[in-house]
């Protein structure tokens, strides 16, 4: 499809009023996309951080990511490589165990649509379980048991955990995540990157 199709698309995104009623801080899509894009981040829904500053991963969750792909803020943020595409657009709200779930009509509204345009994307890094399960939906495992099996995931396909600070005591049990899977996702997203 032509540019001017996705130009079309994503302001309709940026329109989008479906949830607004059972969100309670309003809405504000939050995505990067462009047809040039070669790796893809599929998150869960942006935080209130990023809520109020409209840019993707721009927390801590956002650094440590930033982190474990081996880049800086200028590639993160560089829609021709990389786009972000979460589950939901908008800020959930929070609940009792921390923000609630994506709006489940974004990802039916929106997702396809938008993926239909990324016909580069050579690395999709699935970060945390509302991704796992719309990108692998035949998979019948935990997270971490997704993670813990990434060689054995579709080609071009990484499970992350969520970067959050939260996910401090996930990390700590599971040591094997930084010793073998952060080499292999650093030095492929720079061997993408500089392909």
């Amino acid at each position: 499809m032509p540019a001017a199709s996705l130009t079309s698309l994503v302001a309709q995104v940026r329109q989008c009023q479906l949830c607004q009623h059972a969100l309670p801080h309003g809405v504000n899509p939050v995505i990067q996309i462009d047809p040039l894009a070669r790796i893809l981040i599929a998150g869960q829904a942006p935080g209130l951080a990023v809520h109020k500053s409209g840019i993707p991963f721009d927390d801590k969750s956002g650094d440590r990511l930033r982190d474990w792909l081996g880049i800086d803020k200028d590639t993160l943020y560089d829609p021709k490589q990389i786009a972000i595409l979460p589950m939901g657009f908008c800020y959930p709200g929070k609940g009792k165990n921390g923000d609630l779930a994506p709006m489940k009509m974004c990802a039916q509204t929106w997702r396809q649509p938008l993926l239909n345009h990324l016909t580069d994307v050579k690395l999709t890094l699935l970060i945390g379980k509302y991704a796992q399960d719309y990108h692998l939906p035949n998979r019948q495992q935990t997270l971490t048991e997704t993670v813990k099996d990434w060689r054995n995931l579709p080609s071009g396909i990484i499970a992350l955990p969520h970067p959050s600070p939260r996910n401090n005591i996930w990390l700590a049990k599971n040591p094997w995540f930084a010793e073998d899977l952060l080499p292999v996702i650093k030095s492929t997203v720079q061997n993408i990157l500089h392909a």
